[in-house]
């Protein structure tokens, strides 16, 4: 099979098991470090529930991500910009945004808007200043497609994924291959972000390898983005301090249970 970013031809480096069922075959590209499944025949299955249930993190993933993009559109971005949150899900993090005073627009052809009602985007809602994409990139059949429907849109694209690891590891070894739920397709190194950036003439950035960035503006640099991220952790590790006085009396109340609440999901 050819790499679904770069077109050389990749090895399959292990079958996994999905959805309890069906035998998958992983192809990983040497060129640009790109892994990916087989033509994914299964998806029908797996996106019987638009958001997987074992998704116990989505609703802290959206509050962790709105605080870290919160600070980075005001230093290096339009205040009164417009702002598009692509496959934005329920409207979650739309809602956040426009809290904080950002001009969000929310856009998700297979999931329904419920907290950002009013605020979906349409190609005549204006000139888009950045585009959001969470935990997106993984799920796509055709990276580089979408990639350049969504910089037809906008200059500059904010995005997460988990970045696969080297070594690459076995199928039982790394819990974002998503093997219970089967919509996790497509994974990337950071060889393969830069490989993308390189051939579209873009620049890759990250903010502590948390959120990805492909833009082609200037105004921001992975030397701002490190600075901003040496202030935050110092800022948490105040904080942490803090709390932990705090705990002293009363009592320290339970620890959270997302994760927990993930791996019994997973297990059904």
């Amino acid at each position: 099979m050819n790499c679904r970013i770069c077109k050389t031809p990749s090895q399959v480096i292990f079958e996994a098991t999905v959805l309890h069922t069906h035998q998958v075959q992983y192809y990983h590209c040497y060129q640009c470090g790109f892994l990916s499944t087989e033509t994914p025949y299964w998806l029908e299955d797996a996106y019987k529930n638009p958001i997987n249930l074992s998704d116990t993190g989505y609703i802290q993933r959206n509050i962790g991500l709105a605080a870290i993009l919160t600070p980075i559109l005001r230093l290096f971005f339009k205040r009164k910009g417009r702002y598009l949150d692509y496959a934005g899900g329920y409207g979650v993090f739309v809602r956040l945004m426009r809290d904080y005073g950002f001009d969000f627009y929310w856009e998700d052809k297979y999931t329904e808007n419920i907290f950002a009602k009013g605020f979906e985007w349409t190609p005549d809602t204006g000139s888009i200043e950045a585009i959001t994409s969470f935990e997106v990139f993984e799920h796509l059949p055709d990276p580089i497609a979408e990639i350049e429907k969504l910089f037809a849109i906008s200059p500059t694209l904010f995005f997460s994924t988990e970045l696969l690891p080297d070594p690459i590891p076995a199928p039982d070894d790394w819990w974002y291959y998503g093997l219970n739920h089967g919509q996790h397709i497509s994974f990337y190194s950071e060889k393969t972000l830069r490989y993308i950036a390189q051939k579209y003439g873009l620049t890759y950035l990250h903010y502590n390898h948390q959120l990805h960035i492909l833009t082609q503006t200037p105004q921001i640099s992975q030397f701002k983005l490190t600075m901003l991220g040496h202030y935050h952790r110092g800022c948490r590790i105040l904080k942490r301090g803090w709390h932990r006085l705090e705990q002293l009396w009363p009592p320290a109340a339970p620890a959270s249970k997302t994760w927990d609440d993930h791996l019994r999901i997973a297990k059904r």
